[in-house]
């Protein structure tokens, strides 16, 4: 499958079949998790953990076996490398037929940390559940799916515009509409799609309209990890080169700057 469609065939899986992955496909995860490479060039470092080893586990997970995760250090734009890096992983594992979903908060988290032995300096932001989708997702699953409307998205409308904030961008190039398409369909917390991006040129200019209640005590922002799985879908379909250099344009408030992609 292309980018394209692995975007628009993937969804979150929190029913398994309880089968452990094979032999082959974990051997094909562990050699591309070695080196996933985000614009950002700070090191994202994915591990696989047993749920039975370890006693792992979610409230809103049925029939896992296994847990991917990864670690980053503690250095500015931490959050929007491993969300780039981290959704790289999700597709290839959906690729080869694997389920994931992105967990940030129902978890114990204390547990999770101790078995990816985190160590100060280092941020472990979510974790995913690896395995078989089940041929029948969980009433619960269901449920939540219905809650957070995941089958829906924005409309383009609200989220791309042309100079500003003001002009709804019309994209003529049929690249370009699919990039901006798999943006629109990219995962985020609670389905919050919290990006904005703003062409100027051959610039794109990607902002994130906060939502309240995202920041971890601890001081990093979940919907920052939103933005990096945002850029990964665009770039993944756009290339370009990625910088921080903030235009100033204009912005609601609540509204930051994050990057631009440059193509």
């Amino acid at each position: 499958m292309d980018m394209m469609e692995l975007v628009k065939t993937r969804r979150s899986v929190r029913t398994f079949d309880g089968r452990p992955l094979t032999d082959e496909d974990e051997n094909r995860l562990r050699a591309y998790m070695r080196d996933i490479p985000n614009p950002y060039g700070i090191p994202v470092r994915s591990l696989l953990l047993d749920a039975r080893e370890h006693g792992l586990s979610s409230p809103v997970i049925v029939g896992e076996s296994c847990y991917v995760t990864a670690k980053v250090d503690k250095v500015p734009h931490s959050e929007e490398a491993f969300g780039y890096s981290f959704e790289k992983l999700v597709l290839y594992a959906w690729s080869l037929g694997i389920g994931t979903t992105w967990i940030g908060g129902t978890m114990k988290r204390s547990l999770f940390e101790q078995a990816a032995e985190v160590q100060d300096g280092e941020w472990m932001f979510c974790v995913s559940p690896l395995g078989y989708p089940a041929e029948k997702m969980s009433a619960r699953e269901g449920l939540m799916r219905k809650a957070i409307k995941a089958d829906e998205r924005k409309d383009a409308r609200q989220l791309f515009y042309e100079g500003g904030f003001s002009v709804p961008l019309a994209a003529e190039d049929e690249m370009l509409r699919d990039a901006l398409e798999m943006v629109r369909w990219a995962p985020s917390a609670t389905n919050s799609q919290p990006w904005r991006v703003v062409r100027a040129g051959n610039d794109f200019h990607f902002y994130l309209a906060h939502t309240k209640g995202y920041t971890d005590k601890a001081g990093w922002d979940m919907q920052k990890i939103d933005m990096g799985i945002a850029l990964c879908h665009f770039m993944g379909a756009m290339g370009g080169k990625l910088v921080l250099s903030d235009p100033g344009i204009p912005s609601a408030e609540g509204t930051e700057y994050i990057a631009t992609v440059t193509v």
